[in-house]
């Protein structure tokens, strides 16, 4: 399992990232300018459908003012941010990617929402937190890379609340496997993907009852089109934080989907009492 998470932490190992941001960010103007989180949405929703998919998510997670929530691979920090400056809600972000945390908080700078978004470096199979802390706990796009889905799916259990909302939004196995290299991984053996039903059922088995379901494919796979028909990408991309080669990868994906070979799934997931 050790040797899993290293293999996923050098995927996202992203040296320099920081840096790359700054630069990247001078075309928004100089240092001291606050930023949006609309305006590095491009750079920091590392998933598809990106902004929309986290407000959609959101609102079926019932998250509003007063909400702790806890984003587990937080990336860059986009959903984190962009929450806490539309629905009032206090975020921790966690990622096992030292580089990201880093630039996660540097963008949080940016925006002015330190004291409202805070992320830390950890494993989605030890978070650093006690039991039933967090009202809502997201996944965005997460789950592909971790091979022990019980033990994720316990752990999310361990720190919500009776009665909290875990929402995620991942892609499932459907017909077969993905042209690789993809985002989240560049081979097979980077990527654990489990079919909806199966996802359903490890997620029950660790305490929680499904709220809401949905088959997200048909969704997905036309904001894939949309984005090949616009032509050129826009200067803050995730090309940025991935490399030049990460609209390939997105490539990849998005033909699996039309293929029939991958499906993304949005779900709510309530916590049972009883059941840490």
């Amino acid at each position: 399992m050790t040797h899993d998470l290293d293999r996923v932490r050098a995927h996202y190992s992203a040296a320099g990232l920081t840096e790359r941001l700054r630069a990247a960010l001078a075309a928004l103007g100089p240092e001291e300018q606050r930023l949006t989180p609309e305006q590095l949405a491009g750079l920091d929703q590392f998933h598809t459908r990106g902004l929309a998919a986290t407000a959609e998510l959101a609102g079926l997670a019932g998250i509003g003012a007063g909400t702790l929530v806890l984003d587990v691979g937080s990336g860059l920090g986009g959903p984190a941010r962009f929450l806490a400056a539309t629905h009032g809600c206090r975020v921790t972000g966690v990622d096992l990617s030292e580089p990201f945390v880093e630039a996660a908080r540097y963008l949080t700078e940016r925006t002015g929402q330190s004291g409202r978004v805070t992320f830390e470096a950890a494993s989605a199979l030890a978070l650093p937190f006690g039991d039933s802390h967090f009202d809502a706990v997201l996944l965005q796009h997460v789950a592909m890379n971790i091979a022990d889905r019980p033990g994720l799916y316990r752990e999310i259990r361990r720190v919500l609340k009776p009665g909290g909302r875990f929402a995620t939004f991942d892609v499932v196995r459907k017909g077969g496997d993905p042209h690789y290299p993809v985002p989240w991984a560049p081979s097979q053996a980077e990527s654990f993907l489990l079919t909806a039903t199966e996802t359903r059922e490890r997620v029950e088995e660790a305490g929680f009852g499904m709220l809401v379901g949905q088959d997200d494919t048909d969704a997905a796979t036309a904001w894939f089109a949309r984005m090949r028909a616009s032509g050129l990408p826009p200067q803050l991309n995730l090309g940025v934080v991935m490399g030049p080669g990460f609209a390939g990868l997105a490539a990849n994906l998005g033909r699996s989907l039309a293929e029939g070979r991958l499906g993304v799934l949005t779900a709510i997931f309530e916590a049972i009492p009883g059941n840490e």
